[in-house]
């Protein structure tokens, strides 16, 4: 069982952490802004089942491998520069189509966004050795069974990062619904979206263990 005062200073620190200015929280932005809230939702919940992965993994001491073998690192790391690139390169191509909501709120382009979202956040290994360190800090062993007390740490920064997340893209899409109408804002926004994607991209590339 997770101590009270743990899971207290667990909200706090995981609330900071959700607020501070990431590549997550950027990029739901960017979704808020250029499309619509329900798509920075919806992002929201790929990026946050992604969590589930790296949760259980460092539960269970996957983790310890990406933190040991600079291999296996760098493997799921060029692959996560890989498709950051790749959407940036989508997000640019597509810089002067003019924006549809129908189309953004499809159930097709919805579940694209989902996907995005969730290999976003799985194929970054830092984000596993983030909460292979992080989590143990609020566990306590001497109360047992430690991959369930990380686990249920875990799932609480899920549903805290989908509040925090999906108000961030909401507020977004809010400020920026009336400049959304006209075509060329339309068009830059889009090119930042790509400018993010591609500066988040280099960033994973330079990472080291």
């Amino acid at each position: 069982m997770l101590e009270l005062s743990n899971i207290y200073l667990f909200l706090i620190a995981s609330f900071l952490l959700c607020l501070a200015p990431g590549p997550d929280n950027i990029y739901v932005l960017t979704q808020g802004m250029t499309k619509s809230k329900k798509a920075a939702v919806i992002t929201t919940l790929g990026l946050t089942t992604g969590i589930i992965v790296h949760t259980t993994a460092a539960a269970f001491g996957i983790s310890v491998i990406f933190k040991t073998s600079e291999i296996a690192f760098n493997i799921v790391k060029y692959a996560g520069v890989a498709y950051l690139l790749y959407l940036a390169y989508q997000a640019f191509k597509y810089r002067n189509e003019p924006l549809d909501l129908s189309v953004q709120n499809s159930s097709g382009e919805l579940k694209k966004l989902y996907i995005k979202g969730f290999f976003m956040n799985v194929l970054n290994p830092k984000v596993s050795i983030f909460f292979l360190a992080f989590l143990p800090q609020f566990v306590t062993p001497a109360n047992g069974n430690v991959p369930m007390q990380m686990i249920t740490l875990g799932l609480i920064f899920m549903v805290l990062t989908i509040i925090v997340f999906s108000s961030i893209g909401i507020a977004g899409n809010v400020l920026s619904a009336k400049l959304i109408e006209k075509p060329n804002i339309v068009k830059y926004m889009n090119i930042m979206t790509s400018f993010v994607l591609g500066t988040l991209a280099v960033k994973l590339a330079l990472s080291s263990r």
